[in-house]
């Protein structure tokens, strides 16, 4: 018979790691006498990080004595005590290979349905003061589970735990575990699992994409781990490309066309993405690398884009100043995620000065495709002078039977024609999208500078647009995601102060950052990003969630810690990689 060791609680609190302070509620302790379970928790009991743990189908995780007996042998520890890996409740029996998705419990006077393994992150690793806990727990196929509270109650230490019902498809916690993690997805066994009504929306999320990606014959990885800015991987490398023409568009914007010196066709890029260049600038310090999105229509005979020439940018002034038609210049392969998605949904092109690059592409695709979609057009620029594209912009918008422009002016010049030039001077705002009725169903696409993005989004959530109906695109490195870490002052990205004069370069593309990479200073290579305080993805630092998951845009890595499921070419996981030499990093 199965039943309940100890139920244990425990409230967030901060504690010191690594230099930083997280916070959490990993800290569980025993419980004397019973305790009642609500819906969404156990009496006295918290978590640090909502997003990852609790909520209605993560209310009560569960782990087993049988799992303490294994780590004890396996780490030689005699010091584990009830609540050290994170449980509320210690159970004895219900392992996770015999345990299923759906299953139905009753302990003391409450009742529970199983609804997905653990996912594991870095704070166990903490609790148990092992790093590597994470991995070993996914690996080991012993993650302990979740359950759901179907009927609140009373329980205590000593009830029996008698099963009560079962899903009609029968996969166990272990299965469904291995099914995410492992390198292994057949195809049969993700609709198995899909079939599992009890089964949370974040594993439904990801066997869904797991199946997609299936469908559209993506190459490797794991798209139901990976993130969406990692989810089109290209191969590495450089390619020398000529200048085929050069462009003036606006005071303050050149465009650049290149080509294949040797004629030969150009990788397809799709709307929205971009290439990186290296520039090779005078004097012995590292290369420039600089993220420009393709601003052209779709071709695979020239590639174009648009840089804007900043006071004090580095890569605009040595492309204005030192390159001419017919140079070369190193170039990748398109990359990146913001795409413009298929349907039949309205479309809103949101941009902001160079900003409108990416969906200038986009515009282009849908004007050549003879879109019959109701496209709207929002830009905003200081004036007429430095309004790049406006001619280009209103030949596409009238090829398109729904198309529709309206442009703001912040600061309009003497000769600037309102209605003609432009629209409405001040800033974008809710009143234009009043002006142009957008539809609220409408597919968002919104580029230019951070603080732009940022009004844009809330002015969007205000006037009704979802938020998963608003895409972004970031170019001064990526959003963060470090779970449980108490924010402190932020830094821009800046070299390390203990940078050496020798090692491989490892290169931030994103950041504009280079550092040499020490191999006595530095675990993998998320360490040196943290020390460069560049923007990062991370949540198990062990090769295990893929939130942590890039682009390489050159170069190649070993791993420290093999993952259990390997990125595709042209990805890599920062948390658990070394260079092997030279790399950039889609960072």
């Amino acid at each position: 018979m199965a039943r309940l060791l100890s139920v244990n609680v425990g409230l967030p609190r901060d504690i010191a790691w690594k230099g930083r302070t997280v916070h959490t509620g990993i800290w569980k302790d025993p419980v004397q006498g019973r305790c009642k379970v609500g819906r969404l928790n156990v009496a006295g009991d918290g978590q640090g990080d909502l997003a990852g743990h609790g909520g209605e189908m993560r209310a009560v995780f569960v782990y087993q004595i049988e799992s303490y007996r294994h780590w004890q042998d396996q780490l030689q520890r005699t010091d584990f005590v009830h609540g050290q890996f994170g449980e509320n409740f210690t159970i004895e029996g219900l392992p996770d290979d015999a345990v299923c998705i759906g299953d139905r419990y009753r302990i003391g006077s409450a009742q529970f349905e199983v609804t997905q393994p653990r996912v594991t992150c870095y704070r166990v690793g903490i609790r148990v003061g092992e790093p590597r806990m994470p991995a070993l727990l996914t690996s080991s196929g012993r993650p302990g589970f979740y359950f759901r509270v179907l009927a609140e109650g009373e329980v205590g230490a000593g009830d029996a735990i008698v099963k009560v019902g079962e899903a009609e498809e029968r996969m166990t916690v272990a299965e469904i575990n291995a099914l995410l993690y492992s390198s292994e997805h057949p195809r049969d066994r993700l609709e198995r699992a899909l079939r599992i009504g009890a089964l949370s929306p974040g594993w439904r999320w990801s066997f869904e994409a797991l199946l997609k990606g299936q469908a559209t014959g993506s190459a490797g990885g794991n798209a139901g781990l990976a993130p969406a800015s990692a989810a089109h991987p290209v191969a590495p490398g450089f390619r020398r490309l000529a200048i085929a023409a050069i462009d003036q568009e606006s005071a303050d914007v050149l465009s650049l066309s290149l080509r294949d010196p040797d004629g030969r066709l150009l990788p397809p890029a799709q709307p929205g993405q971009y290439v990186v260049l290296r520039l090779r600038a005078a004097g012995d310090g590292p290369p420039l690398l600089r993220s420009y999105s393709l601003s052209g229509p779709p071709s695979t005979e020239r590639h174009r884009i648009s840089v804007k020439i900043e006071p004090n940018g580095a890569a605009g002034a040595y492309l204005r100043d030192h390159v001419r038609t017919g140079d070369i210049i190193d170039v990748s392969t398109p990359r990146g995620s913001f795409l413009l998605q298929p349907g039949e949904r309205p479309v809103v092109l949101l941009s902001a000065g160079i900003g409108a690059t990416p969906v200038l592409a986009m515009l282009s695709a849908l004007a050549e495709a003879r879109s019959t979609r109701r496209i709207l057009w929002l830009h905003a620029a200081r004036d007429k002078q430095h309004h790049p594209f406006a001619a280009e912009v209103r030949r596409l918008i009238r090829a398109l039977p729904q198309g529709r422009l309206y442009v703001c002016y912040s600061r309009p010049g003497p000769r600037d024609r309102m209605g003609e030039d432009f629209d409405a001077a001040g800033h974008l705002s809710r009143s234009a999208f009043d002006a142009v009725s957008m539809p609220r169903e409408a597919d968002v696409y919104i580029c230019g500078p951070n603080r732009f993005m940022t009004d844009m989004k809330v002015e969007l959530t205000a006037y009704g647009v979802a938020p998963e109906r608003q895409r972004i695109e970031i170019f001064s490195g990526g959003e963060s995601l470090n779970p449980g870490i108490v924010s402190g002052a932020s830094s821009a990205p800046h070299p390390p102060a203990d940078d050496a004069d020798t090692g491989p370069m490892v290169s931030f593309a994103r950041s504009g950052i280079a550092a040499h990479w020490n191999a006595s200073a530095y675990q993998n290579i998320l360490d040196l990003a943290e020390a460069c305080d560049v923007p990062v993805r991370w949540s198990c630092r062990t090769g295990v969630c893929h939130n942590c998951e890039s682009g390489l845009i050159s170069g190649t890595v070993a791993y420290e810690l093999q993952p259990l499921d390997m990125p595709p070419e042209g990805n890599l996981l920062i948390c658990c990689s070394r260079p092997t030499g030279d790399i950039v990093i889609d960072l």
